[in-house]
């Protein structure tokens, strides 16, 4: 009686027992199906590479730099020398003007976003329909959010100034007043760059306010005016939580806005005196970055500057982030 021969599968095969899932997966690992893949992509990859050569070369590279200027002794003209954490100890610890501009920064971001958010919701509950006079007033009032800043910030220097044609100076002249020098008195500088701030920014904020509102299914407020609520209560118990998301956005945005002010503050404040003002009572994190690194030189100390100024802007943004979260799970 003759015995079954039993054959050895060839290499490579697969075993007499093998799944379909082996088999796939030996088919999808072979080379001529990566060489078909890579083919595919290859154009696309292609088409990618200039922008990510530009990425890299224009924000990567500085971005890894500026960090190890940082760290660093820099002037601009020798060679850089590593100092390790000298330049954020000398910063945190020892600078008076640094501390001086991050108590001006907060007082500005705290009065500038709070103001600017709420108004810019007022706005937005005020002209959220699709009237022509909504329309009109929405674009007047967003037209400051798309002007040119340099523009902006020379009207606003000739409104304040401490002659007498200055257009404040003008109007307190009708009371029988005299010229106030706006832009030389301390106490003045932080309200006149609130003011910039609300007027500039409060017409972005209303634009995505009333996206927002505009999001709001009509049956909320439809099911609460049969209940009986007011429109005060609509406001409070429909609109405000409706909007937690697009709040969280305008605030964020507006902070991160707020820290980064540099236009207002040169070229508005610099005539006077320093870049931030008399007895730098205009001085912001960024003017300060300014003036030590393209005024002083002091290269390696600005980029310390610039990172301080990364991590408070992410600290800030965190916390904002994590009570919007818990407010939303009350």
């Amino acid at each position: 009686m003759a015995t079954p021969t039993t054959t050895a599968p060839a290499p490579g095969a697969p075993a007499a027992g093998a799944k379909g899932p082996d088999r796939v997966r030996r088919v999808k690992r072979s080379p001529a199906l990566r060489r078909m893949r890579l083919r595919r992509a290859l154009p696309g990859y292609l088409m990618l590479l200039p922008f990510a050569v530009l990425f890299i070369g224009f924000l990567v590279w500085p971005l890894a730099n500026s960090l190890y200027f940082a760290f660093t002794n820099y002037n601009g003209v020798k060679p850089p020398s590593f100092v390790g954490f000298d330049n954020f100890q000398r910063l945190w610890f020892e600078d008076d003007r640094f501390r001086k501009a991050i108590v001006n920064s907060f007082v500005y971001v705290a009065a500038a976003v709070t103001l600017t958010t709420g108004l810019a919701l007022a706005l937005a509950v005020a002209f959220r329909g699709t009237s022509w006079r909504d329309r009109i007033m929405r674009t007047l009032f967003f037209l400051p959010a798309v002007t040119s800043t340099i523009a902006v910030a020379l009207i606003w220097r000739w409104i304040f100034s401490g002659e007498d044609f200055g257009l404040a100076n003008t109007v307190v002249g009708w009371f029988g007043a005299e010229p106030v020098q706006w832009l030389a008195t301390p106490h003045w500088t932080i309200p006149i760059l609130v003011l910039m701030a609300v007027w500039g920014g409060c017409g972005y904020g209303m634009v995505i306010f009333v996206a927002g509102l505009n999001a709001i299914p009509e049956e909320h407020y439809e099911s609460a005016r049969l209940d009986g609520a007011t429109a005060w209560q609509q406001f409070w118990y429909i609109t405000l939580p409706q909007l937690k998301p697009v709040t969280t956005y305008v605030v964020i945005t507006s902070l991160i806005s707020a820290f980064q002010i540099f236009e207002a503050v040169y070229i508005v404040f610099r005539a006077v005196s320093t870049v931030g003002g008399v007895q730098d009572s205009g001085l912001m994190l960024v003017p300060y970055l300014y003036d030590m690194g393209f005024t002083k030189f002091q290269l390696g100390y600005a980029s310390a500057i610039a990172w301080s100024l990364f991590v408070i802007i992410f600290i800030v943004s965190m916390i904002q982030l994590r009570v919007t979260r818990a407010l939303r799970e009350l």
